[in-house]
């Protein structure tokens, strides 16, 4: 059998499970396992078996739970609430403010909580009726909180972050500094585009009405209970950059921050801790089953011999360096309009990769242009998780069609910080570069 009806025929029907609605794990899981079965003598299976234990047990993936543990207290402490009447407060009177301020809320919870849906779901709560009950345009509001929610996953700690620098066999506290630069840049694009439209037509974000603007005491005031959120995010950013505990030590650190911060403002309870706890064993088994399942997958895929085939294509392509990353961008956005992000990275991390050192280029450089990918597959048609977030927040009418043509300018703006990257790699590499050991 050939190699093209082997990776037709694994990757079809991959595809077919899916939209059949079969859960990732399932869907990777069966299919590789029928490919093993196939293709591999039984005797090899016990090699399965120690692989999957083998991540399982990966101290590196401790740093999980913690962080997710930290986003859970966090959106439960009302962190996000507090953020945005700050800002509404503080930039409710500039045209446009309250969605350029929903982007930098995005922000500072990217550097909380490490994952897409928390912020989106907050912000769409909180934010969005608010805006649009003030005459904000639907579209640019429903567009900055699914946008800014994907930040999540490029600002450090970032979960899918920390399951590259695994799979990748590089250091999760370079590719979280990696990521700080690009993310910043990337809401500063957001926070620009928004404040252009706003200033053009200002009927897309009008400001504050005068009598509902607040006192330079109740700004002030606004700002009590975001210190320690926001110095949690120095002390975990800062302990990386300067190299002063390992990545575990940073993540228990802010999980046990983040219970300090909710104590603080009379928000720690036996409920949100309950709730908190739960929803991080939810997150945290239904990430660690992707990933068994995907590494399952990607060996069935070696077995049959097909990785070698593909990454023969990548490496003959024309064009040398521009050609292989033009089809690796190509296959990022193909690929993230049907699956999951982990999926995705441990389907692509084993062919891409070596095709990449190949080329010289660094594996931490190659993790922020995978997650800026990813921040694009959680906003692409027809599976982009933050579009069906979004439409479980918006108003009542909003069609899919509406939430499409909200992000359009977002991911155009995503396309750009890729094609900066690519052709400035210093703005990934620059800040690892300055941390201690970097």
């Amino acid at each position: 059998m050939s190699f093209e009806l082997i990776s037709l025929l694994l990757f079809g029907g991959l595809i077919v499970l899916i939209v059949l609605g079969l859960p990732l794990v399932f869907a990777l899981g069966g299919v590789a396992a029928v490919f093993l079965i196939l293709f591999w003598e039984p005797s090899y299976y016990q090699a399965v078996y120690w692989d999957l234990r083998g991540i399982l047990s990966n101290v590196h993936y401790l740093a999980i739970p913690l962080f997710i543990f930290m986003a859970c207290m966090l959106e439960r402490a009302g962190i996000a609430e507090d953020l945005y009447t700050m800002i509404y407060r503080w930039a409710g009177r500039v045209a446009g403010g309250l969605a350029m301020g929903t982007v930098v809320i995005c922000t500072l919870l990217a550097a909380m909580v490490g994952l897409s849906g928390a912020a989106l779901t907050t912000m769409g709560l909180t934010a969005l009726p608010s805006m649009i009950r003030r005459g904000y345009d639907k579209y640019t509001v429903m567009g900055c909180i699914a946008a800014g929610g994907t930040l999540g996953i490029l600002i450090p700690p970032s979960v899918i972050m920390m399951v590259y620098a695994v799979v990748a066999g590089v250091s999760i506290s370079r590719l979280f500094l990696a990521g700080i630069v690009p993310g910043l840049l990337l809401a500063a694009l957001f926070i620009i585009y928004i404040g252009v439209r706003a200033a053009l037509r200002p009927e897309l974000g009008p400001p504050v009405p005068p009598d509902e603007r607040a006192s330079w005491g109740e700004k002030f005031q606004s700002l009590r209970y975001v210190i320690l959120p926001v110095l949690l995010v120095v002390l975990v950013l800062g302990a990386i950059f300067f190299g002063i505990a390992a990545i575990n030590e940073v993540a228990a650190v802010g999980a046990a921050g983040t219970m300090v911060c909710a104590a603080v403002v009379g928000r720690f309870n036996w409920k949100n801790l309950r709730e908190a706890s739960y929803q991080t064993l939810k997150l945290t088994v239904m990430i660690m089953w992707i990933v068994t399942a995907a590494d399952s997958f990607s060996r069935a895929y070696v077995v049959v011999g097909a990785m070698q085939y593909a990454e023969r294509i990548f490496a003959g392509l024309p064009f040398g360096y521009w050609g292989v990353i033009l089809a690796i961008e190509v296959a990022f956005i193909f690929l993230g309009c049907f699956f999951d992000p982990f999926g995705i990275l441990i389907l692509s991390a084993p062919i891409f990769l070596p095709v990449v050192k190949d080329l010289g280029l660094d594996p931490v450089w190659f993790g922020v242009f995978f997650v800026i990918n990813m921040e694009m597959a959680y906003l692409t048609p027809p599976v982009g998780l933050n579009l069906f977030y979004m439409k479980a927040v918006a108003p009542a009418g909003t069609t899919m069609g509406d939430i499409y043509r909200s992000v359009v300018p977002f991911v155009l703006l995503m396309l750009l910080t890729i094609l900066l990257i690519v052709l400035f790699p210093g703005i990934v590499t620059w800040l690892p570069g300055l941390a201690r050991g970097g």
